[in-house]
């Protein structure tokens, strides 16, 4: 006789087993993983998710983007299935965690299912999404996206790596272009286990964050165009140096971040110099800012305080600066049904929880949009992520893998109306 849904648990050893398997794929020296989408090492994680699903009895398919839903059938396979998933790629020098315990931890429901004999109404579907990082094809949450008719297909198909692939001809090279059209994969509901990636619970000693949303994001492209000329010929008051100017906006935007605190947050994390050289005057600059903050109000002020001062110091140093922004994510509320099952899940299991604020950008921060969502956080040593030293104990790791199951089960016991991605 099938073990009662409410006593389940899940092996906490074979979800570690598992993530500590997959971060031979892709391995660094310092521990961490060098997995990025659509490469050689992201194809040998496919194959290897594909052929645990497969294992623990799931259909496995894969849409034109690259996202793999493997699932696990219900009493009622009318009805949308009720999913869990995020990201099997990395950053270049990326930890073991950071989307793949979300990944494994929902393949560890279906697992803990099966060696219950457990049923739910409705299926059970565990997803891989593509190229959430946007470290090689930018930008990120792109297949996630295109699925929530965020972008088109056309348009994340034909964008370029550093090195000039596209990523949908990289799909087809490894051998992940499905045909199911992006989008068309009915969900019932989503929900998304992850790392905090900042030091909040662990400060606060709670092993549970019940995340009810994520704070808004922009992207921008920033180009300051001077003049090259020699170093040693070229007196200081007639330099148009671009590396200078640049180097006071990246200074500029960490006042306007602190001036909005204690939530925003401005970052500059690519810079490149032209042309690169020793004993060269830079003459131009290009580099990224990614700015971050709850209300859509703190970021329109923090753009506008960008353009403004951006161009006074371009002014100050004879340059010219052109600021782009590349890409704008509003932020968001998560479904309350969805919230409230993570929550009740935590409380039933008898674990300290909290609500929490995504700081960081999520595959469900996109698909929310189109299927009722919700996310379950666990702490990060440090808080650190996006590096070869991220950290996150078996013990936390297990505890929020039992609170995605419950929350699972909660759902899929009672199912939402069917509903489809547009």
């Amino acid at each position: 006789m099938a073990t009662s849904n409410s006593n389940l648990r899940v092996d906490g050893a074979r979800l570690w087993a598992s993530i500590m398997e997959m971060a031979k794929i892709g391995a660094l020296p310092g521990g961490g993983c060098g997995r990025l989408a659509l490469t050689d090492d992201d194809k040998r994680g496919r194959d290897l998710f594909t052929s645990w699903c497969e294992q623990a009895g799931c259909t496995v398919t894969v849409d034109e983007m690259g996202n793999m839903f493997a699932r696990r059938p219900g009493r009622n396979p009318d009805l949308p299935p009720v999913a869990s998933g995020s990201h099997l790629d990395t950053q270049p020098h990326g930890g073991k965690f950071d989307g793949i315990f979300g990944v494994l931890a929902a393949l560890e429901v279906v697992r803990t299912l099966n060696d219950a004999g457990a049923e739910t109404e409705a299926p059970i579907e565990v997803i891989n999404w593509t190229n959430e990082e946007g470290s090689r094809f930018a930008p990120a949450m792109i297949a996630s996206g295109v699925f929530a008719g965020l972008f088109e297909r056309d348009f994340a198909w034909g964008v370029e790596s550093p090195e000039g692939e596209t990523l949908g001809d990289e799909l087809a090279r490894i051998g992940y272009k499905g045909d199911e059209p992006c989008g068309a994969h009915p969900l019932g509901a989503l929900f998304e286990a992850h790392i905090e990636q900042g030091p909040i619970l662990e400060a606060a000693g709670v092993p549970i964050g019940v995340v009810s949303g994520a704070q808004g994001q922009r992207w921008y492209d920033i180009e300051v165009r001077g003049r090259d000329s020699h170093a040693g010929t070229t007196p200081m008051p007639a330099r148009k140096d671009a590396l200078v100017a640049a180097a006071r906006m990246a200074a500029r935007l960490e006042d306007i971040a602190l001036g909005q605190a204690p939530h925003a947050v401005g970052t500059v994390g690519q810079f490149d110099v032209s042309p690169n050289s020793r004993n060269t005057i830079p003459g131009e600059v290009r580099f990224s800012i990614d700015i971050r903050h709850p209300e859509a109000r703190v970021l329109a002020e923090m753009d506008a305080e960008i353009r403004e001062s951006f161009a006074a110091l371009a002014k100050r140093g004879g340059v010219d600066v052109t600021v782009d922004q590349l890409w704008e994510k509003p932020s968001i509320e998560f479904d309350s049904r969805c919230v409230g099952a993570v929550r009740e899940a935590a409380a039933g299991l008898g674990y300290a929880h909290q609500d929490i604020v995504s700081g960081a950008g999520h595959d469900a921060c996109q698909v929310c949009t189109v299927t009722p969502t919700g996310m379950i956080f666990v702490p990060c040593e440090d808080g650190i992520s996006h590096n070869e030293i991220e950290s996150a104990t078996p013990e936390d790791l297990e505890m929020g893998c039992n609170v995605l199951l419950h929350a699972m089960l909660s759902v899929a016991s009672n199912p939402p109306e069917p509903a489809q991605a547009s």
